[in-house]
C-alpha cells in the first residue's frame, strides 16, 4: 500500500512562491507516474501537472505553464511542485497522486491515479 503525504502549503501573497512536497512510503516512487491535482472551494478537482516514470516528461495545465514546475527526487522518494508567481486563482487544496500502471507516459485523468495524498491547502491573497 503506497502512502503519499503532501506538505509545503500555506498562505502567500500574490506573486509569491511555494514549493509543495509529496513524500511516498510503501512503494518505489521512481516506478510511478506522479501527478498534482487541485480543488478550489465549490469546484471539481482539476489536473495541474504530472511527470512520467518512463520518459521523465512532464505536462501542465495551461493556467500554470511557465509558473509551476514538477520534479522528482527518486533517492528521496519525493515529488515536488514548485509554484512561482502565484495568483489568487491558484488557491485550492493540492493533492499528489501516484499512477502505478506500467504506462510510461504522462496521464492527466484522475482515474489513471491509484493512490492519493490527503491534500495541502494553498491560499494566495491579493
Amino acid at each position: 500500500q503506497v502512502q503519499l503525504v503532501e506538505s509545503g502549503g500555506g498562505l502567500v501573497q500574490a506573486g509569491g512562491s511555494l514549493r509543495l512536497s509529496c513524500a511516498a512510503s510503501g512503494g518505489t516512487l521512481s516506478r510511478y507516474g506522479m501527478g498534482w491535482f487541485r480543488q478550489a472551494p465549490g469546484q471539481e478537482r482539476e489536473f495541474v501537472a504530472a511527470i512520467s516514470w518512463g520518459t521523465g516528461g512532464s505536462y501542465y495545465v495551461d493556467s500554470v505553464k511557465g509558473r509551476f514546475t514538477i520534479s522528482r527526487d527518486n533517492a528521496k522518494n519525493t515529488v515536488y511542485l514548485q509554484m512561482d508567481n502565484l495568483k489568487p486563482a491558484d488557491t485550492a487544496v493540492y493533492y499528489c497522486a501516484a499512477d502505478i500502471s506500467p504506462f510510461p507516459f504522462v496521464r492527466v485523468g484522475e482515474s489513471s491515479y491509484t493512490y492519493w495524498g490527503q491534500g495541502t491547502q494553498v491560499t494566495v491573497s491579493s
